[in-house]
């Protein structure tokens, strides 16, 4: 009886494996939104130079916007690069890369809520304090209408949560590696995109920080595939920060 339990058993053990590696690779968030970025970026070659600019301009997150009440842009900016299309198929699949790990690891629902925490929570964070440098002329009122679209303040998040997945004795190195990118960014640009990458980077570290505690033990080892993964969306995050 148990020789012919184990006989019918057996077949099924490549199936299971087969099903778990499958499954691996289903990873909807990263691709959905991938898609999408490559899908607009893509339409926006096919309008004229002037229109694509309105285009742009309407769905900024710039103060203009944000003042009037269009707070739709809170979300549409997040699906423009802002970039030439060039530009678009070099950095998404580093984007895509990123994406991916953080799926792996935290499932599509966190992934999402991470990204568009950094996202809105930087832009809101940035346009307050633009808002008040324009009200105390600090700087000119030019900069309510500037173009404020992408995607790097929800990559920068993830990039802070993804603390989460290393060792305990690499956190630090990870989270004070990028707080240094970041505060260089800001030292030497002097412009409100990198305050942002900050502000982006240090709300993700703190969800990071959260999934830590929340996790209690040791999380599991990354392995080949992952670190590959975590090298290219790394790539990106220098190109956001330094680019």
């Amino acid at each position: 009886m148990i020789d012919s339990m184990a006989l019918a058993l057996a077949p099924q053990q490549p199936v299971t494996a087969r099903r778990f590696r499958w499954s691996a690779l289903w990873l909807p968030a990263t691709y959905s939104y991938v898609s999408v970025l490559l899908a607009v970026a893509v339409g926006l070659t096919m309008v004229s130079a002037s229109r694509e600019s309105r285009i742009v301009l309407h769905a900024s997150t710039n103060l203009h916007n944000l003042t009037k009440g269009h707070l739709g842009t809170l979300f549409s900016s997040a699906f423009l690069v802002g970039e030439g299309a060039a530009t678009v198929f070099l950095i998404v699949p580093m984007l895509a890369c990123l994406l991916a790990l953080a799926e792996r690891r935290f499932g599509a629902v966190k992934l999402v809520h991470t990204f568009f925490v950094g996202h809105v929570g930087a832009t809101v964070l940035v346009a307050l304090g633009l808002w008040v440098a324009v009200r105390s002329q600090l700087v000119p009122g030019s900069i309510a209408m500037v173009e404020d679209v992408g995607v790097s303040y929800g990559s920068m998040a993830v990039v802070g949560a993804l603390v989460a997945v290393l060792p305990s004795h690499r956190r630090w190195v990870w989270a004070g590696t990028w707080l240094s990118f970041a505060l260089g960014g800001v030292v030497l640009w002097h412009t409100f995109t990198n305050v942002g990458h900050f502000l982006a980077l240090c709300l993700g570290l703190g969800i990071g920080r959260l999934t830590i505690r929340r996790q209690g033990g040791a999380e599991r080892p990354l392995n080949l595939p992952e670190y590959v993964l975590l090298a290219g969306g790394s790539l990106f995050a220098c190109l956001m920060l330094l680019g």
